[in-house]
């Protein structure tokens, strides 16, 4: 059951929590006290944030150092203290027309789109384009290819073969990798690109101890190839984040450069997010790969005559400022909803 807080304990957290997204150093009592009129006693603020340290929405660093939020602060907040997101009519305006000029194809499009939300936030602008959903598949093979990397080859009822190069991260041997083709192959002839994502995210949810090795393997290599088949991931704005205190760490730094580039990370995103309704936020830890749990990551649908066809979003630290970042991604899926609808 979700913990409610009372009101005085959810005014200091929502202090504490401000104070840090302007400035990522602990907050301690007195900082509370002088900046924020609450008319509590300096007492009755240091008391109320050790219950919420207690309670598991504050930690401390240090044993003199003030308290920082956790992940639960953060939900809490989304979930309970922001009050509705209203449209900045200003930079609804800026987004539409800015996003409209770079609408000579679908790329451009979302390529500009991540750069316009990178470029505001100060964060990492995402997009992803639409995938070919209702396309059947007629076969397809995996094939070593040079070093460790793999070709993947897909042929679709309408003729078209698409390549694409994987890395070959189990060492699957060129036996295994044919045995890989053949079961997919008998298993997902004949099925939308759609209906073998969904097969495939239901079958990797299952206990693992059902499948043995070779099995857990291909649906893991069949995963990867399909979930980017047709589309384009546009991540920019690497520059924005890396200026942020909490990132001038060179080996953060490493660490966050290299999750935005493995696209195991945004298949999962899309995966998590792609059936679901408005915005999602998901905080730290709750992203489905450790290298994120750093991270906080903000992301919408838009549509095309209703249905979910591309993702867009912003990624950052967990202490953005989630307000304007939910207004801004909300803003741009329904803009770019609006240009699918009409045809570009």
């Amino acid at each position: 059951m979700e913990e409610i807080l009372d009101e005085r304990s959810e005014r200091v957290l929502l202090a504490v929590i401000q104070s840090y997204i302007e400035h990522p150093d602990p907050v301690g009592s007195r900082y509370v006290t002088k900046k924020y009129d609450f008319n509590y006693s300096p007492a009755t603020i240091r008391n109320i944030m050790a219950d919420l340290e207690d309670m598991g929405f504050l930690s401390q660093p240090h044993t003199s150092a003030g308290r920082v939020p956790t992940d639960k602060a953060y939900r809490y907040y989304v979930e309970n203290i922001l009050e509705e997101i209203k449209d900045d009519s200003d930079l609804l305006e800026v987004l539409n027309k800015k996003i409209r000029a770079g609408t000579e194809d679908v790329d451009t499009l979302l390529d500009e789109t991540s750069r316009i939300l990178s470029s505001i936030s100060k964060y990492l602008g995402l997009a992803v384009s639409p995938g070919p959903e209702g396309s059947v598949l007629r076969k397809i093979e995996f094939v070593p290819y040079k070093d460790d990397r793999i070709a993947v080859v897909i042929l679709t009822d309408e003729g078209v073969i698409r390549h694409k190069i994987i890395k070959n991260e189990l060492a699957l041997s060129p036996s295994e990798l044919q045995r890989i083709s053949n079961y997919i192959n008998r298993q997902y002839k004949g099925f939308t690109i759609k209906e073998i994502r969904e097969n495939l995210a239901e079958e990797l949810r299952r206990d693992r101890e059902m499948y043995d090795n070779l099995l857990q393997r291909s649906l893991s290599l069949c995963r990867e190839a399909i979930y980017t088949y047709g589309s384009h991931i546009f991540i920019t704005g690497l520059s924005q984040i890396l200026d942020l205190p909490e990132f001038s760490d060179i080996e953060r730094i490493k660490r966050i450069s290299k999750t935005i580039e493995d696209k195991h990370a945004i298949i999962n995103l899309i995966d998590r997010i792609m059936d679901s309704e408005g915005v999602q936020v998901i905080i730290g830890t709750e992203n489905p790969l450790s290298e994120m749990k750093e991270l906080s990551v903000i992301v919408s649908t838009f549509k095309e005559k209703g249905r979910p066809t591309g993702v867009i979003g912003i990624i950052g630290p967990k202490r953005m400022d989630y307000s304007t970042v939910i207004s801004l991604v909300d803003s741009a899926s329904r803009i770019l909803t609006k240009l699918f609808d009409q045809g570009g």
